[in-house]
């Protein structure tokens, strides 16, 4: 039987790679025009051209669904009680875009009754693409037709783990930099790969543990299901499934108890794990693949 979200997979391709055009075109540009929000955050020509695209096709292909976008808000569908709703961020890393860093992708989900059933990220000034659909699996590859599956790691100790971030300083602004900082201490290594790419990774099994403070839902919903259907959990810091908090955190599952305990919100009378804190003299230090256990299988 076919996935009853295999047209809208198909047309979040489409999407994509109207998207990979315009974005693309205009990457390097000398004469690209960047403005700031009230935020004080980037947006240049490129994020409203892709939003705006999107739009027009969405609005001709699926005219009855809800579209909510980072620059031009939520727009409502033709259906009275819609229960579909595509939710894009058309450039995930304006700064790296700007500054021409080639971190930076479309990310295009779908929602339909509460639930993220779509997601697609294209970075084409990476060459890749990351895509999945409820109940299908999670893939890659450079379009549609030339994709493999991925899965996320069967690592199980945070001394063993990769961990990857945006901005440590970040932190601090939700009061948990020290608990963050105790975490990248426990972990085997610690890279800030940035944006929608720290997540990837960890649905690939290349990194084991993503974690932002503050996100938005345009930022985080095509990621979550990836994350989801290559073998993951992404939650928010309250332990929230998927990606209706404020911030979020995706692990390969086996480690989200783990990182919680630091990042979460537990009880005040709770202590917080000592990275220190070991039966040994010395905390155990990875040595080899085989012992860090990068398998994708359970």
């Amino acid at each position: 039987m076919a996935n009853p979200y295999l047209d809208d997979l198909r047309l979040a391709h489409v999407l994509a790679d109207t998207a990979d055009n315009l974005s693309m075109d205009r990457f390097g540009a000398l004469d690209l025009e960047v403005s700031t929000k009230p935020d004080m955050t980037y947006v240049t020509e490129s994020d409203k051209a892709v939003e705006e695209a999107i739009r027009r096709t969405l609005k001709t292909s699926r005219g009855r669904d809800i579209v909510l976008g980072e620059e031009e808000g939520q727009t409502e569908g033709t259906a009275e009680n819609a229960e579909r709703r595509w939710i894009i961020d058309p450039i995930d890393g304006t700064s790296n875009f700007v500054r021409g860093v080639p971190v930076w992708a479309t990310l295009i989900a779908l929602e339909e009754a509460g639930e993220i059933v779509v997601g697609c990220v294209s970075a084409p000034a990476l060459g890749r693409r990351w895509w999945a659909m409820k109940g299908d699996g999670a893939h890659t590859g450079k379009s549609f037709r030339q994709t493999r599956p991925i899965r996320v790691s069967g690592v199980r100790e945070l001394t063993a783990a990769s961990i990857s971030y945006s901005s440590a300083p970040s932190w601090d602004a939700i009061g948990r930099q020290g608990e963050f900082d105790a975490l990248l201490r426990q972990c085997w290594r610690s890279r800030a790969y940035g944006d929608f790419w720290s997540y990837m990774l960890v649905a690939e099994g290349a990194v084991d543990i993503a974690a932002e403070p503050e996100l938005n839902l345009w930022d985080m919903a095509a990621l979550d299901i990836i994350v989801r259907e290559a073998g993951g959990q992404f939650t928010s810091l309250a332990g929230e499934e998927g990606p209706w908090g404020a911030n979020a955190v995706a692990t390969n599952g086996r480690l989200h108890d783990a990182v919680m305990a630091y990042l979460g919100h537990f009880p005040d009378d709770e202590p917080l794990p000592d990275p220190h804190d070991d039966d040994d003299d010395e905390a155990p230090m990875p040595g080899n693949v085989t012992r860090l256990r990068f398998n994708r299988d359970d």
